[in-house]
């Protein structure tokens, strides 16, 4: 427990940097033949007894003439041309037969011979037991029975003694999750590796060749010959000789033969099947090649099962959301709805204490460290991000809960910024007692000047780890991320409902505001609407009893005069638009109001062509008193005060309009009396102007002015 970390981690740093991929030499059970990756594919290098086991003269012959094979079929076995599977040829020795396989470099080729050793199982045979394997792991019930299963399989088809599936930890550990052995066999079943154990680079090796096989740990390794080749890259050979640091690390564990076969899930390497055998064992290739398809379909059946049991976390997760998410839909306050709501939000996240923190209360269930602590770790939440915080060791994160790790040890923490609150999910201490093979802390010992050796002891070791809590699952933690979003959307839903209801009441408010501003706005028009017809009357009757003729004129148009104002106010009185008018309608009402009181004689004279034209209120009582002027002008001077010809029109050009009234009488241009001058102050009004042109005979008076100011 004394060893100094950085001493270890010295250690780790030496053990990637040995150089496993160019050992410069093979296992002595194969042979190794290095050619020319061109040419006649002359043999330039070789490894292994190869003079008394394949030919006495064999350096510098074509690779054909030594193999008795053609190179071509040699090259299909790595990149077939066919659909058919490319069967290792079987090359005959001198006592001895051998598979080849043959490995392409940059620059060589590689072809290792092992023996075939026992009669090799027919492909039928082998596919039939790997099928009825295969089919056993889908039965398995669980993750256990599946790896137990699976360590019987590969013991059955590898025949050695002692046969391990090992997973790897986060922390790049190894645990023994499954085993089957020999009886009387010391146990590894439930024991931990150190990460030392299995290098980075071994790793790496572990994805890239899926199987390795060392027949005889106590070998003596076969240097490539010319030494000139001995920096050749050997990562693909299966013959390639182990560092000496692993073969002792076997004769340490009391192992003479082991194999390893790659469990590669999703690209990433879960773990292996360790084979251990206490003497030794060859693995031929078939069986070999047969391991690697075998734990393929293990590394399948185990991502199932490890994708089944998410699926039914994630559904017991959504069930219990389901029944928490509506109630978070009404108007309650939120302290209020956790309240109620807080047990089922404890047994969401199988959490043993949940809080909410506020900053004036704090609601909890279940087992939680004092009001004081929970304080702290929603302001110690609050100040990483804004982001759920989530840890299963809350004392290595957060020194000062150490004390406290009996009631928190993991914790999930969900700020919710616009509530300004905080949820806490919290998980009590699980006192845990790890198996080692060994002790970890003494994984390697390497002194100054020595070379690298392994551990030497593999008796079990228990070590007690504490402060540490149940890992949240990734479903555990995308429910807390998704709990989050249902209270932010809450607490949205819940500002846009009053937001709404505000906007209601102020829209009810302006609604009874402008029915009474329209109560009022009728009674006003309709007053001013009585007291204009009123004036009218009166000077009606002034009219008629006025002697003077000339008086009796004045009070005529006077009258007409008003009849123009009082046909707009009748309008807007009428009408919901008040703040434009059609100048055809206004005009063509005016008109008939002045045939009336013109006469029957003056009416059938009255011609109008009126375009429709919108024209502001304001704008269109002036063009009606201009109108009613130029009326006037022409029944008093055009005909000698009798009937003639009227002619009235409105045009729209652009953003101008046009008010035209044309007689075929005597005419008379622009007057000087009191009625001219008002029209003119009108057109002035109106930003226009008034012209009088010949109507050949007659008068054409045209007054232009913008439809708008």
């Amino acid at each position: 427990m004394a060893t100094d970390p950085t001493d270890i981690r010295q250690d780790l740093t030496a053990c990637d940097r040995e150089p496993i991929h160019v050992p410069g030499a093979i296992q002595p059970h194969g042979l190794l033949l290095i050619a020319a990756a061109d040419g006649a594919h002359e043999i330039v290098g070789g490894a292994g007894t190869i003079e008394e086991r394949l030919a006495a003269d064999w350096l510098g012959r074509p690779l054909a003439d030594v193999l008795g094979c053609d190179v071509a079929t040699l090259l299909g076995t790595v990149l077939p041309t066919s659909p058919d599977v490319a069967v290792p040829p079987v090359i005959a020795g001198m006592d001895e037969t051998f598979v080849a396989t043959l490995h392409r470099g940059e620059r060589h080729l590689l072809v290792e011979l092992e023996p075939t050793g026992r009669e090799a199982a027919t492909a039928t045979s082998i596919l039939s037991w790997l099928d009825a394997t295969a089919a056993g792991f889908e039965r398995a019930a669980d993750m256990a029975s599946l790896y137990e299963r699976a360590a019987k399989a590969f013991r059955v088809l590898t025949g050695f003694d002692r046969v391990m599936i090992y997973r790897f930890l986060d922390d790049e550990a190894g645990c023994v999750v499954a085993e089957d052995r020999v009886p009387g066999l010391h146990s590894f079943l439930n024991h931990h590796f150190p990460a030392s154990d299995i290098p980075r680079q071994a790793r790496a090796l572990y994805i890239r060749n899926r199987t390795r096989a060392i027949p005889d740990a106590g070998y003596v390794p076969q240097p490539i010959r010319p030494a000139a080749l001995a920096g050749i890259d050997l990562s693909d050979v299966a013959l390639r000789s182990v560092s000496p640091i692993h073969t002792e690390y076997l004769h340490n564990m009391g192992v003479q033969a082991s194999a390893s076969i790659s469990i590669v899930k999703d690209g990433l390497l879960w773990g292996l099947v360790a084979c251990h055998n206490m003497t030794p064992r060859l693995l031929s290739p078939d069986v070999r090649n047969a391991a690697a398809t075998l734990a393929s379909g293990l590394a399948r059946q185990i991502r199932a099962k490890q994708e089944a049991v998410a699926y039914r976390e994630r559904l017991n997760l959504r069930a219990v959301e389901d029944n928490v998410v509506p109630q978070l839909q009404g108007d309650i306050p939120l302290a209020e709805i956790v309240g109620v709501v807080k047990g089922d939000l404890r047994t969401m996240l199988d959490a043993d204490g949940f809080a909410m923190v506020t900053r004036t209360t704090i609601e909890t269930d279940g087992h939680c460290p004092p009001p004081a602590i929970l304080s702290m770790l929603a302001r110690w939440a609050q100040s990483r991000g804004g982001e759920p915080v989530t840890t299963h060791e809350l004392g290595a994160n957060l020194p000062a809960m150490a004390e406290h790790r009996a009631l928190a040890s993991g914790m999930i923490a969900v700020p919710l910024r616009d509530e300004d609150a905080t949820l806490i999910w919290l998980r009590a201490e699980r006192i845990t007692k790890v198996e080692w093979a060994g002790n970890p802390h003494k994984a390697l010992s390497l002194a100054p000047g020595e070379r690298l050796t392994p551990r030497a002891s593999f008796e079990t070791w228990s070590e007690t780890v504490r402060g540490h809590a149940r890992r949240w699952s990734l479903e555990e933690i995308e429910a807390a991320h998704r709990l989050r979003r249902r209270f932010h959307e809450a607490r949205t839903s819940q500002q846009l409902r009053g937001l709404n209801r505000e906007l209601n009441r102020m829209v009810v408010e302006k609604d009874a505001l402008i029915a009474q501003k329209d109560v009022l706005m009728k009674e006003v028009n309709h007053r001013v609407q009585n007291s204009l017809q009123l004036v009218a009357s009166f000077l009606r009757l002034q009219a008629k009893t006025a002697g003077d003729g000339a008086v009796a004129e004045h009070l005529a148009e006077a009258q007409a005069r008003l009849a123009a104002v009082a046909l707009v106010h009748r309008r807007l009185y009428r009408d919901d638009q008040v703040e434009s008018v059609d100048l055809s309608r206004y005009v063509d009402e005016l008109v008939a109001d002045m045939r009336t009181s013109m006469g029957a004689d003056w009416a059938a004279q009255i011609r109008l062509d009126l375009a429709p034209v919108l024209v502001p209120t304001d704008r269109a009582v002036n063009i009606g008193l201009i109108l009613t002027e130029l009326v006037i002008n022409a029944s008093k001077y055009a005909y000698g005060g009798t009937p003639g010809p009227l002619m009235i029109a409105t045009e729209q050009h652009g953003a101008l309009l046009r008010l035209i009234v044309a007689d075929e009488g005597r005419g008379k241009g622009k007057g000087e009396g009191f009625g001219s001058r008002m029209m003119a102050a009108m057109v002035q009004r109106l930003n226009g102007t008034l012209d009088y042109l010949d109507n050949a005979p007659g008068v054409r008076a045209i007054m232009t002015a913008p439809i708008v100011e």
